[in-house]
C-alpha cells in the first residue's frame, strides 16, 4: 500500500513549480489531492494527468489573499474528497529589489500572499487537521534563515512564516498535528521571473545561472520525507539548497 493511501491533501500554488511537483508526489503516494491556485486551466491539465494515473483529484480556483476564498477552498476539499489530512501552504511571490524607492505594490503583494495567505489557509484548515491529527507543510525559503541585500521584504515574509509555524507547532503538537517547515535554496521555478525590478532581476539571473539549481522535484522529495514519517515523529524543518550555492 502507498504511504499516503486514504489521506487527503490540499496544495496551494499547485499550477506550477514546487506546488505542481508536490501534488504529483502526494498523488503518487496514494493521497487524494486538491490542487489550488488562480490559474485554473493549468490546474485542470494537472488534474487530468493525475486522474489518468489513477488519483482522485479536486480542482480549486483560489486566491489565498482572500480569507473567504481560503475558507471555501478548505470546505470544498473536505466535501469533495471526504476530509483533510495534509495542507501544503506553497503559494508565494518573490519580488526582489532594494528598499530605497521600492514599489509598494510589490511589498503588499508579498505580504498578502506569503504571510496572510499562509495565515488564512492555516486557520481555515486547522479544525479539520486537528480532527485528523494531520500535517501542515509551510513552504518557506533559505531566505527565512539568512539575509542578503535587495531582498528585504521577501526575507521578512519568510522569517514571519518561520515564527508563525513554530508558534503553531507549540500550540497543536500535543494534539497530534505536525507542523513542517521546508526551506529551499535556489530552485528552478517561475518564481524569479516575476521580479519587477529590472536591475535586481538581471543580477539574480546572472548569479543563479552560474550554479546547478534545485528542481521542483528535489523540493517535493523533501516534502515526501516529512509527510511520510510515522505519526510519533515530526520532521520539523528541512533546509535543502544547491550544492553550488555558497
Amino acid at each position: 500500500m502507498s504511504a499516503l493511501q486514504g489521506k487527503v491533501a490540499l496544495v496551494t500554488g499547485a499550477s506550477s513549480g514546487i506546488g505542481e511537483a508536490t501534488a504529483r508526489m502526494l498523488a503518487a503516494e496514494g493521497a487524494a489531492v486538491a490542487v489550488a491556485a488562480r490559474r485554473v486551466e493549468r490546474l485542470r491539465a494537472l488534474a487530468d494527468e493525475l486522474a489518468a494515473a489513477g488519483a482522485k483529484v479536486h480542482v480549486v480556483e483560489l486566491d489565498v489573499t482572500d480569507p473567504a476564498a481560503a475558507q471555501e477552498a478548505v470546505r470544498s476539499t473536505v466535501e469533495a474528497l471526504g476530509g483533510l489530512d495534509i495542507l501544503v501552504n506553497n503559494a508565494g511571490l518573490m519580488l526582489l529589489g532594494p528598499i530605497e524607492g521600492a514599489d509598494l505594490t510589490d511589498w503588499t503583494r508579498m505580504i498578502d500572499t506569503n504571510v496572510l495567505g499562509v495565515l488564512y489557509m492555516t486557520r481555515a484548515a486547522l479544525p479539520h487537521l486537528l480532527e485528523s491529527r494531520g500535517i501542515i507543510v509551510q513552504m518557506s525559503s533559505i531566505a527565512g534563515r539568512t539575509v542578503v541585500r535587495n531582498a528585504g521584504v521577501y526575507q521578512a515574509t519568510k522569517f514571519a512564516v518561520g515564527a508563525f509555524s513554530e508558534t503553531l507547532r507549540q500550540e497543536v503538537t500535543e494534539r497530534g498535528v505536525r507542523v513542517v517547515l521546508i526551506e529551499p535554496g535556489t530552485t528552478d521555478t517561475e518564481l524569479r521571473t516575476h521580479i519587477t525590478h529590472a536591475p535586481t532581476k538581471a543580477a539574480f539571473e546572472e548569479r543563479v545561472g552560474r550554479i546547478r539549481r534545485l528542481s521542483a522535484d528535489d523540493v517535493a522529495e523533501a516534502v515526501r520525507y516529512a509527510v511520510t514519517a510515522p505519526p510519533h515523529a515530526t520532521v520539523q524543518e528541512i533546509l535543502v539548497r544547491p550544492t553550488d550555492q555558497a
